[in-house]
This record gives C-alpha cells, structure tokens and sequence, in this order.
C-alpha cells in the first residue's frame, strides 16, 4: 500500500529502460570536448576509418598495377649447358648414324621483347575498373566517416542527457532531504501520520538507486566515446553540457531541399552509380575477348655454338627475329555470349538497385525531416508542461504544509515536475541528433 501511494515509475522508466554496464575510469585527469573537436579526434585515430583508408590507399594501388601491363614485356635471358653427341641419321633411324662433331658444352644469352598493341582494349578498360573502384572506395570512406560522426553524436547525445539527469537527481535528493526533514519534524508534532516519513524515504531511496544507475550509464557512454575516438577506453572524458550552443536548433532546407542535396551528395547514391558503371566496364571488357589480339615482338640471342641451322659450327652466333603477331581467338565468338548476357544481367540489377536506394534514400529523409519538426514541437511542449508542472508543485506543497492536500499528491506533482525536466532535454537532443541524422543521409555532415 505504501508504494502505490505514489507514482514513480514514468520517472524510474526513462532511467532503467536502457542497457546499463559500469567501467570507472583510472585517470585523474579528465579531458573536456567538444563534438566537433570528438569528429576530428575519431577522424584521426578510428579503426574503422583507419581500415577504410587503407583499402582507399589498395585500390589507388590497383590502378598503378593495371596502368603497368600497358608497358612492354622485355626480358634478359642466358643459359650454359652440357651437349651430347650430336647424330646425323642421314638413311633412316636404323642406319648407322654420322657423328657431327660440337663441343660438349654451350651457353646463350639474349633479350626477349612483346609489346601489346591491340587487345580488343582489354587492358585499358581493366584500367578504367579499377579506377572506378578507387572512385567507390572514396564514396565508401565518406560513407564510412558520417557513421562513425553520426555514432559519436548518438553516444555524445546520451552523456549529455544523462548528466542533465543527475544534475536533477542532485538537486531533487537535496530537496527530499529537505523535505523529509520537515515532514519528520511535523510528524513529531502529530501534525502528518508515521505513513508520510515512510513514504518519503521511499522515494528518497529510490531516487538515490536512479542516480547510481544514471553513473554508470555515464560511465559507459564515455567509454564508448574513447573507442570511437581510438583513444584508451579508460581515458577520463568531460564535455561542456551546460554550453547552450550546443543545443542551439540548426534551420536547414525544407524536405524537397534536403532531398535535392542527397542526389547529388550522397555517398550511398554516388555508390550505386559507381556500381552501374562498373556493371557497365564488364559488358565491355566480355565484348572484348570477340576481337584479335595484335602485338609487336623482337628477339635477338647469341648462342655457343650454331647447331641450329645447317651447316653446323663451333663458332658463336646471333639471331633475332623482329615482326608483328596476330592472334585470333574463335572459340571466344560462342563463348564470350554468355559471359556478355551475363555481364547485362548484373548491369541490369545494379540499376534496379539504383532506383531502390534512391526511394529508400528519400523515404529515410521524409522520415529524418519529420522527426527533426516533431522534435521542434517536443520542445515547445515540454517548455509548456514545466511551467504547468512546477506552478501545480507549487500550489499542491503549500495546500500540503497546511493540511489541505495529501503527501501521495505531493509527490505526485514532485515525479511530475522531475518527469518533465527530463522530457524538457531528451526533446533537446532529440532536435539536435534528428538534424545531424538528416545530415549524414543527404551526404553532407
């Protein structure tokens, strides 16, 4: 019956609702940041990020290598070796065989050169995929860089909002206290019942309980902000909550603004137009294997001693051959029409993927937008309810001192007030988070 002669529990909902972990830092000294100066930390140092910059500097790499097999092959080459006797069947394999006389070793040296000077453009074209992918991977860095910023804000928001909350916890434990000072002296006077000391150290207990839960969900968030940050997951962290910059509304475009922005910026949209071109490249280079590869080549060997050519000697002697080659491959006319209806099949779902991205893009943006207004009018209405709330604690607190109203109403407009305190700063967050969220969608955070 004491517990029900109080509400408590919209209050203890928005505290415990959440996931709670608890990690005491063991630096002394703590860091104070910004969010911006937290984006250019994690811009520097996140692992994340870190990797994505490698396979940037991979594919930038790739384009290099496919650029190289456009330059000619050239080769040096020798060799020394033992001869055999060298027989001469001059009346059949089963005559009596004339022996030519060489020496019983040899050695050769030389160069090798094959220059390709049409390839149906296969190499080019591979050129032109693997600048395409270099191209993905910077849209996949930017993308990559607006989660982790946008992650960082998400867990920024959280600190800020939770030390509001204990700030509050503080303040309304002092005034409980204060209160339950009171109500025990005018129990002593036989003024209120033994029930309301009890009832409010009820509360007073539970408020204490809420205020542990909310330093550990401090606690966690700043250690998630370290990891984001790729700094020590114990390195003490403070941020300047109280700065009201901070919550400072940002007035963008309206939705069609907004949308404009992400068909030309946005990294998930630029990715889907990159892969419409790589599917693109792959129809090419399949068409590509139909036509005849035509090179340049040139040889030239010294060799120790002739028995290449007759008449025999033991002298040495260079040859080289210069000329062009031509090859055609007929097989690949039959096998290259898979390999092309294929190569269209992919191109024709990287477009529909195109087009789903971009209704998706946009549906997330109406939604972000929507979300950003509905925080607006959160505020404004939380603005509105704390004035009603703390008039109403006010009214109630002096009908209670004289014997007017109940202790369970008392408390009641206290959970209230306090309730509306902590609706008052999620809306504030939720406007500033909403619009850094419709940011990183249209490309631009």
């Amino acid at each position: 019956m004491i517990m029900k002669s109080y509400k408590l529990i919209p209050i203890l909902g928005i505290v415990l609702l959440l996931p709670v972990s608890y990690l005491h830092a063991q630096n002394t000294t703590a860091t104070l940041m910004s969010l911006e100066e937290m984006w250019k930390a994690a811009e520097v140092n996140n692992r994340q990020l870190k990797l994505s910059d490698l396979h940037l500097q991979q594919s930038k790499l790739e384009v290099l290598e496919a650029k190289d097999h456009l330059l000619p092959e050239l080769s040096l080459g020798g060799d020394v070796k033992l001869n055999s006797r060298f027989l001469l069947y001059n009346e059949g394999l089963f005559s009596s065989p004339q022996n030519v006389p060489v020496k019983s070793y040899g050695y050769g040296a030389g160069y090798s050169l094959n220059f390709n000077l049409f390839n149906g453009g296969k190499e080019r074209i591979n050129i032109r995929m693997k600048r395409e992918e270099e191209v993905r991977g910077q849209y996949e860095v930017q993308l990559e860089k607006h989660s982790v910023k946008y992650n960082i804000a998400v867990e920024y928001f959280d600190l800020y909002k939770f030390l509001y909350f204990r700030d509050f916890l503080f303040a309304e434990i002092a005034a409980e206290n204060k209160q339950l000072s009171l109500i025990e002296s005018l129990h002593q006077n036989g003024i209120v019942l033994k029930s309301d000391v009890i009832r409010t150290s009820v509360k007073l207990s539970q408020l204490e309980l809420s205020l542990s839960d909310i330093e550990k969900k401090i606690d966690i968030r700043k250690q998630r902000l370290n990891v984001l940050m790729g700094r020590d997951q114990t390195e003490q962290l403070e941020i300047d909550y109280k700065r009201s910059q901070e919550m400072e509304s940002i007035q963008g475009s309206d939705y069609t603004g907004y949308l404009d922005i992400a068909l030309n910026q946005s990294p998930e949209l630029k990715l889907m137009d990159s892969d419409i071109k790589s599917s693109e490249l792959n129809i090419s280079q399949a068409k590509a294997a139909r036509l005849p590869k035509v090179s340049l080549y040139s040889t030239y060997n010294y060799t120790y001693p002739q028995i290449s050519f007759y008449p025999y000697s033991n002298d040495i002697w260079g040859f080289g051959q210069t000329g062009i080659k031509v090859q055609f491959s007929i097989d690949n006319l039959y096998k290259s029409k898979h390999s092309i209806a294929l190569a269209r099949i992919i191109n024709g779902e990287a477009k529909e993927k195109a087009d789903s991205k971009k209704a998706e893009v946009s549906l997330q943006i109406k939604e972000a937008y929507l979300q950003h207004e509905q925080a607006l009018e959160s505020v404004k209405t939380a603005d509105k309810n704390i004035l009603k709330t703390t008039e109403t604690l006010r009214v109630i607190r002096n009908s209670y001192l004289n014997q007017e109203s109940l202790l369970t109403d008392l408390l009641e407009a206290e959970n209230a007030l306090l309730e509306a305190k902590f609706n008052l700063i999620t809306a504030q967050t939720n406007v500033r988070l909403s619009h850094i969220r419709l940011l990183a969608i249209v490309g631009i955070l």
